[in-house]
């Protein structure tokens, strides 16, 4: 059977007057449940506070829109209260607690993509919430809460019970929150729009990757990740993950045009990609990408901590490696032709600006 691999946006699971949660299904990306990759937005609105919970999935949450201030209980370690911004990307791993929370005008938009391969759901989250209507302590009797916490069984009902929201509650105007520290960033989150450029080509585009060294969070998650921004009519040269990683996209600004090529040679994507979707390339399928005038940037998962990709043009590109008579033979042409295939191409690299 063949998949679709025509991207498609998030739709609303659930939500209020403090914001909403957004997820991609698998039922209509059928890709997320064939990689084990899930995919969900956070929108919070002023004075919004995501409810304190932990997931079964291990994720990057990358910072779309905003400010706001995250709050983060790694597994037998104290809380960190961190201050988040627009190209922040935190690695997530597994049996960590977070709540999130939004104290400006402006909405505070937060990406998850993650790994379902031990999730109840194959490409699908799930979140286990501490507090709230749906809270794990709502499905406890009162008796065996009042034991775990020492407490009173009307202090106990009051805990349980006076929170009625699920999931995203709007707090008090006047109801201050912790604070956020600047320590408390160190190790945490890594801003892919300030961070050291991996790749620089003038007119071209722009590549952070987000790996171990910069981010070893992310080596506990199991994923790597990139945000990538490409000029005006630039192009994306064709490639591979050659790690046999799933490539997941999420289009953060612009739009574009997007070919994938797999098996025997078929092309099995060609669209229009605008901000807002996502798509998954399938593993060693070749993908290129072609910026529209106004440009395209995207933020990627790869499912490995540290990817390599293979380029199949451009002077880092496989047929540059190959020797001329290996050429010649492939393409079945004579060495005029490969030279002039050869010397093409011959200074850039993964980008490649527009024609003139």
């Amino acid at each position: 059977m063949e998949l679709d691999l025509s991207p498609k946006l998030a739709k609303k699971v659930y939500g209020g007057n403090g914001g909403g949660y957004y997820a991609w299904c698998p039922d209509e990306l059928p890709m997320l449940r064939h990689g084990n990759i899930g995919a969900a937005k956070l929108a919070l609105e002023k004075d919004g506070f995501a409810l304190p919970r932990y997931s079964d999935s291990a994720k990057v949450a990358y910072v779309l829109q905003g400010n706001g201030i995250a709050g983060i209980v790694l597994p037998e370690k104290d809380e960190k209260v961190v201050a988040i911004k627009k190209g922040d990307a935190i690695a997530l791993p597994f049996g960590v607690v977070t709540w999130w929370y939004n104290k400006e005008d402006t909405e505070l938009v937060v990406l998850f993509l993650g790994d379902t391969s031990k999730a109840h759901k194959a490409g699908s989250f799930t979140d286990f919430f501490l507090t709230g209507s749906n809270s794990i302590f709502t499905g406890f009797s009162t008796e065996f809460v009042s034991r775990a916490w020492d407490l009173e069984e009307n202090v106990v009902k009051a805990l349980v019970g006076n929170q009625t929201g699920t999931g995203i509650v709007k707090l008090d105007a006047g109801f201050k929150m912790p604070e956020p520290k600047k320590e408390h960033r160190d190790g945490m989150a890594l801003n892919c729009e300030e961070a050291p450029l991996d790749v620089d080509i003038k007119k071209g585009g722009r590549v952070v990757v987000l790996n171990t060294k910069n981010l070893p969070l992310v080596g506990e998650v199991g994923l790597g990740a990139d945000l990538v921004r490409l000029d005006g009519r630039a192009m994306c040269s064709p490639g591979f993950s050659c790690d046999s990683a799933l490539q997941v996209t999420y289009i953060v600004r612009g739009s574009g045009r997007v070919q994938v090529v797999g098996v025997d040679g078929k092309r099995v994507l060609e669209i229009t990609i605008k901000a807002g979707n996502l798509f998954i390339v399938p593993r060693f399928f070749v993908v290129s990408k072609i910026a529209d005038p106004d440009g395209l940037e995207w933020f990627s998962i790869i499912t490995t901590p540290n990817p390599i990709f293979t380029h199949l043009a451009g002077s880092i590109g496989t047929w540059k490696a190959l020797s001329p008579q290996v050429v010649q033979a492939s393409f079945k042409v004579g060495s005029d032709i490969e030279q002039q295939f050869r010397v093409k191409r011959a200074k850039e690299a993964i980008f490649f600006p527009p024609p003139n």
